[in-house]
């Protein structure tokens, strides 16, 4: 027999505190779960419920095993049901269908029980440690960082991110976009994801928040206030439409984004792998201007709102049709996204009227361009 010196495992919770940046009574915890595990692995099965508690000052370990009470005359389980007689010695109240609790000394455990207390005592503080390090990573979730990759399957992806690794399974990637080992990469932290493995970091690519990240680190006016998203609508890796908006008279929001010479608006889109496209159209408050402005890059003629139904009518003429449409449908579906209302294209040979709000130029002057205008440069 291998005996359970349990002030020697004890002299060790400050040690592997220490080492672990754990807490003392979660090292404790551990120890109790892996006697515990060893007591059920010697004198019972698995289908008991075992624990284990540490008296601190003496050390010594008492088991408790959880049994329900059964009729006397009844056929039981000797694991996990008890007898009320047998019961009754235990818990003088006791009655047919309650828990009790049966306790056993621990000494000694043989050398397979020994093995199993081991082994559940470092997953247990592997468990403790990795959940500790995500707990560090709070504050970043719904954040953008950067790691590398660790390892690369077909289905998944992990990125060291420091103290901890991140999961990036296959729906976050960026559709066409393939990650080597040792690579540096930008992700989205979704959130904490519970797994047979325990918790993890949950990472994005294909996210629209991530979108949202990579122009704050681009457009300083967003932390400023200057100018806001006010919506994002993304298929990963083919395009992207985003509203914007300004709470100061004269900037143009859209020129903000796009930056001079395009610089900002090409920094994002180099960051999700080049090929993919960003609209960014300026939020209005009345849904068939801002309607007219995510159909873009289309002409529309006309557009009849229903605001009850959440449905909008967009006529456009025959030669603006598919590309109101977009390819594989996606431009129209993206608009309905980023505006929230389901758009129904419609063709027409009417004219646009005259005080239609006329499509955006292309040429859109930024909040630097502005800048330098009013500096005279």
């Amino acid at each position: 027999m291998e005996t359970l010196d349990i002030k020697q495992m004890l002299e060790l919770v400050k040690v592997l505190a220490s080492e672990k940046d754990l807490p003392e009574d979660l090292v404790v915890q551990a120890i109790e779960t892996a006697i515990a595990a060893a007591w059920r692995k010697e004198n019972g099965n698995r289908e008991q419920d075992v624990r284990s508690e540490i008296n601190l000052n003496t050390g010594e370990a008492v088991v408790f095993v959880k049994k329900i009470v059964v009729n006397d005359e009844e056929a039981y389980d000797i694991y996990t049901e008890l007898p009320l007689k047998e019961a009754k010695k235990l818990n003088k109240t006791a009655k047919i269908e309650d828990e009790v609790e049966e306790t056993h000394e621990v000494k000694s455990f043989g050398r397979v029980a020994s093995t199993t207390a081991r082994q559940v005592l470092i997953s247990k503080i592997k468990e403790f440690e990795k959940e500790a390090v995500l707990e560090e990573f709070s504050d970043k979730i719904h954040t953008v960082v950067s790691g590398v990759v660790t390892r690369a399957e077909n289905r998944f992806v992990l990125v060291d991110l420091g103290r901890t690794e991140g999961f990036m399974p296959r729906t976050e990637w960026i559709q066409g976009e393939f990650y080597r080992v040792g690579s540096r990469v930008k992700v989205y932290i979704k959130g904490i994801e519970s797994t047979e493995k325990g918790a993890q970091l949950l990472l994005s690519r294909a996210d629209a928040q991530f979108v949202l990240y990579l122009f704050m680190q681009e457009v300083p006016e967003i932390e400023n206030g200057v100018v806001a998203i006010n919506n994002i609508a993304r298929e990963a890796g083919k395009r992207t439409k985003i509203a914007v908006s300004t709470t100061v008279p004269g900037i143009d929001p859209v020129g903000a984004f796009v930056g001079g010479r395009g610089t900002r608006i090409q920094s994002v889109v180099d960051e999700l792998g080049g090929s993919e496209r960003i609209d960014v159209v300026e939020w209005n408050e009345d849904p068939a201007d801002f309607i007219r402005a995510a159909i873009s890059p289309a002409e529309v003629v006309r557009v009849d709102v229903n605001e009850e139904k959440k449905l909008a009518k967009v006529f456009v003429s025959p030669d603006q049709h598919a590309i109101a449409i977009g390819r594989g449908g996606q431009n129209v579906r993206l608009a309905s996204d980023l505006t929230g209302y389901r758009i129904d294209l419609e063709v027409t040979d009417e004219k646009p009227a005259e005080d239609a709000p006329a499509r955006p130029s292309k040429a859109k002057k930024s909040a630097e361009d502005n800048l330098f205008e009013a500096l005279g440069a």
